[in-house]
């Protein structure tokens, strides 16, 4: 698990991990079922106090998104996250806002950026899915 922290930018450091977290959870990189670092482990790699990711991950179990285990360790919970679509709309909206910004810059009308989105997914639905390395057998 990869998580990159700022001091610059304002952002409490424990809120900055909680959302890497929640984004990596929403994006799959962080399935169901699987382990997080120890509180401990991941201070250390991020070189911040380990209360502060303990509140992370307290923020994190409030809400759902992960479940300590007793003796077992912290693990992203199992079923549908249920904050993962929240987050998923969230990411998504922030990438059309920059599109919207290119497209006015452009001069390009709402309406043509909707129509080449509307030929993009026809496009997009003709071509076979991704496979994943993983999912194919040896």
């Amino acid at each position: 698990m990869h998580i990159h922290i700022s001091t610059r930018d304002g952002v409490p450091i424990y809120l900055q991990i909680v959302r890497q977290i929640k984004h990596q959870i929403a994006s799959g990189i962080l399935a169901p079922g699987r382990e997080l670092p120890s509180i401990r482990e991941l201070a250390e790699n991020i070189l911040v106090n380990p209360n502060t990711v303990a509140r992370a991950y307290r923020e994190l179990e409030t809400v759902g998104l992960v479940e300590k285990r007793r003796t077992a360790g912290t693990y992203v919970a199992e079923g549908p996250s249920p904050l993962a679509r929240h987050e998923k709309v969230r990411m998504l909206s922030e990438r059309m806002d920059g599109l919207l910004a290119e497209a006015s810059q452009m001069k390009v009308p709402l309406e043509d950026l909707i129509e080449l989105l509307h030929q993009r997914a026809r496009a997009f639905a003709k071509k076979p899915p991704l496979q994943n390395p993983q999912d194919q057998a040896p």
